[in-house]
């Protein structure tokens, strides 16, 4: 029964994270945690963060996207297990693991530890919690994620096993996100309808207050179990608009500003009073098409405006050289990334003759559906553009992101600009989520995209425990996604925020979550 510690590997064989600030001008990039050497940091104080959406749950077992989850997960709650700055799985609540056979993994839990609320933290709290996401009648949108847990079984006080109904080599990525946020048994029993408001964890910080769409704030956990946090408090303040969240910074009236736009990258990189923080992300941008919709259930189509997208173009004159081309939805920067596939290369010629192959000589109208973010409307105005030489006329439609959401989950949409950023690290949720056919619509799948075939690899994906083998299916994977092209990956993302020069110790991860436990201000 060997410890399966070693399973981390299988999402960090290539995984590197890159959480730097960048210095003024043409100084050279500056690690996060640099400084003044004469000025040593100093506990205690506030950090005030700029965060340009709020969180619209506070559940974790109802959060169905990055942006929430970064509030809390991390800070207020915590899983069995986490990933350190290379995506490597480390202790958390467990403080090992083991895989008893295929079907069985063991895991020893911390002892000592309280949630916030009084309760202890044992074997029966990581039973309530799962039972919980798992309970048709609690509905959580996020319950699919642990279908193949068949049961949790207390060992003893300390002890736990996952029973799982069929093998899934996942399991450790899942636990480590916040899907895997372990949940106060007291707060279940006796008010887990107030969790989505009132959120009460193990972590490093406390929930204190929540008035939507302005503020949040969080207090230090004295008696949390590990390394005290070095700030007393996290101010959030929603601040929808770019250009002030990053005039706040430059102003000191907060010391952070997430989801940094590309448009005032030069900006902070100049400026006296802020650096620079960036992170290497694990998720992909794209346009993508109604599958099940003419013209393109026809793949010819697809690949047609494959061949007519100069993606060079829209990476330097869009985003600002922010990101790096993507060939397949999966990021390089993770294990099973197919390196040996040729993106498709911007030939006119060619995507007129596939048109015309496929019946449309002369082109033909359609649209393509975005949210409101200025970035994504530039892009969708650079294809409509470049899709005019082979004679797509092409309607931008910009919609408020729920209605965009809601448009696309109902499949009501010819085309879109989307992306899937990657909230565990692992292969799996990318493909599952993007590709399956039992994913379309809110699950992410809203290509609408069905091929029995690469529903049968990304189950075999799932069950495969050897990574080689594993890496294969998922080449083979990305090989099909290519050639069929229900998406056409543009882009790798890259997190990046702004941080007053006064802020130490803060980064990045690649998933894009906000590191805080050691951010000193001086």
């Amino acid at each position: 029964m060997k410890k399966q510690h070693v399973l981390g590997s299988l999402l960090a064989l290539s995984l590197v994270c890159t959480g730097v600030l960048a210095g003024c001008g043409s100084q050279p990039e500056q690690s996060a945690t640099s400084g003044s050497a004469a000025e040593a940091p100093k506990a205690g104080g506030t950090l005030i963060v700029a965060r340009k959406a709020d969180a619209n749950n506070l559940d974790p077992q109802f959060i169905s996207n990055i942006p929430s989850a970064n509030y809390i997960f991390g800070k207020v709650y915590e899983g069995l297990v986490k990933t350190d700055k290379d995506m490597q799985y480390q202790p958390s609540l467990a403080t090992e693991w083991k895989q008893v056979d295929d079907l069985t993994w063991e895991f020893r839990l911390r002892e000592g530890v309280t949630f916030h609320d009084g309760a202890p933290f044992n074997a029966e709290a990581v039973k309530k919690t799962i039972e919980r996401i798992l309970d048709p009648k609690v509905k959580s949108p996020r319950a699919s994620v642990f279908s193949m847990v068949k049961e949790v079984k207390a060992v003893d006080e300390h002890t736990v096993q996952f029973i799982l109904s069929s093998p899934y080599t996942p399991l450790l990525s899942i636990l480590a996100s916040n899907e895997g946020s372990m949940l106060s048994p007291k707060a279940i029993a006796e008010h887990a309808d107030t969790l989505s408001k009132n959120p009460i964890g193990t972590g490093p910080f406390k929930f204190e207050s929540w008035t939507p769409g302005q503020e949040m704030i969080l207090v230090k956990n004295d008696s949390y179990w590990g390394q005290k946090p070095k700030v007393d408090k996290i101010d959030y303040k929603v601040v929808p608009e770019d250009t002030t969240r990053i005039a706040m910074v430059e102003a000191g009236e907060v010391h952070v500003a997430d989801q940094l736009p590309v448009t005032e990258l030069e900006r902070v990189q100049t400026s006296q009073s802020m650096n620079l923080v960036r992170a290497e992300g694990l998720g992909v941008e794209y346009i993508g098409f109604n599958t099940q919709q003419k013209p393109f259930d026809d793949e010819r189509v697809r690949q047609a405006v494959a061949h007519a997208i100069e993606k060079d173009a829209i990476i330097k004159g869009v985003y600002n050289n922010v990101g790096n081309r993507a060939v397949t939805a999966l990021s390089p920067k993770m294990a099973g990334f197919n390196t040996k596939l040729e993106d498709y290369n911007y030939d006119v010629n060619k995507a007129k003759e596939l048109l015309a192959e496929a019946g449309y000589p002369n082109g033909f109208k359609t649209s393509i559906v975005t949210d409101d973010r200025k970035e994504r409307i530039n892009v969708a105005e650079v294809i409509q553009s470049q899709l005019k030489g082979i004679g797509i006329d092409l309607e931008i439609k910009v919609m408020e992101y729920g209605a965009y959401l809601d448009m696309t989950d109902k499949g009501q949409h010819a085309m879109f600009i989307g992306g899937w950023g990657n909230a565990t690290g692992d292969a799996d949720y990318n493909q599952y989520n993007v590709f399956h056919s039992s994913s379309k619509g809110s699950a992410g799948n809203i290509a609408f995209y069905n091929n029995p075939e690469v529903d049968k690899l990304i189950v075999e994906g799932r069950k495969e425990q050897d990574p080689e083998k594993r890496n294969a299916i998922y080449a083979k994977l990305q090989e099909i996604e290519l050639k069929e092209a229900p998406v056409i990956p543009i882009r790798t993302i890259d997190h990046i925020a702004a941080a007053g020069k006064n802020v130490q110790g803060f980064w990045l991860n690649p998933i894009g979550y906000l590191m805080v436990n050691d951010v000193t201000v001086q």
